[in-house]
């Protein structure tokens, strides 16, 4: 396996949604009910403002995506297009953490390294513009990643405003 990563662009939008929608369906198993899958779907996927801001990678092998997410200046900690509650507002790097949004891997290539490379190039980038912390809100299935890349817990909470309790955590890592 020989992973490249590139910024996302719109033309990549269909593609990127089909990975998520099963990264949703399959990762999520054995952490959420068929009932929390499905409400999953309200409350995650895609943020187009992430691909118009160039902040968001796409992660290929051999051309085949194997995962996309990526950084955030701006407030809104999770949440997809639909997602109701967004934020625009641009966060001040010397006093807010920026955010890990939309964090994806095709169930063919979970654990094989692609999300703790896309956390590096998240983690670079938003170094790079000058923030000293990242939060991001993890699901119970990716919450093991961002532990061992270092990110720590700040708060359990459930978001039900997909029809059902979907259990997430909020965590954060120092990266000055």
């Amino acid at each position: 396996m020989s992973l490249t990563h590139r910024l996302a662009s719109e033309a990549d939008i269909p593609a990127l949604s089909a990975v998520m929608d099963a990264a949703i369906a399959e990762l999520q198993r054995g952490f959420l009910d068929s009932e929390q899958i499905a409400a999953s779907r309200a409350i995650m996927g895609l943020d187009r403002q992430l691909v118009a801001d160039r902040t968001y990678f796409v992660v290929e092998d051999g051309g085949r995506i194997a995962g996309c997410g990526g950084w955030s200046r701006r407030a809104t900690l999770y949440g997809g297009d639909h997602t109701p509650g967004r934020d625009a507002a641009i966060l001040d790097p010397a006093t807010e953490p920026a955010r890990v949004r939309a964090m994806y891997t095709h169930p063919d290539f979970a654990r094989r390294g692609v999300g703790r490379l896309i956390l590096q190039l998240c983690e670079d980038a938003a170094r790079a513009e000058g923030f000293r912390r990242l939060e991001l809100m993890a699901t119970l299935s990716g919450r093991a990643l961002y532990s061992q890349c270092g990110y720590r817990d700040i708060e359990a909470v459930e978001d039900a405003r997909g029809g059902a309790a979907v259990p997430l955590v909020r965590m954060a890592k120092a990266i000055s």
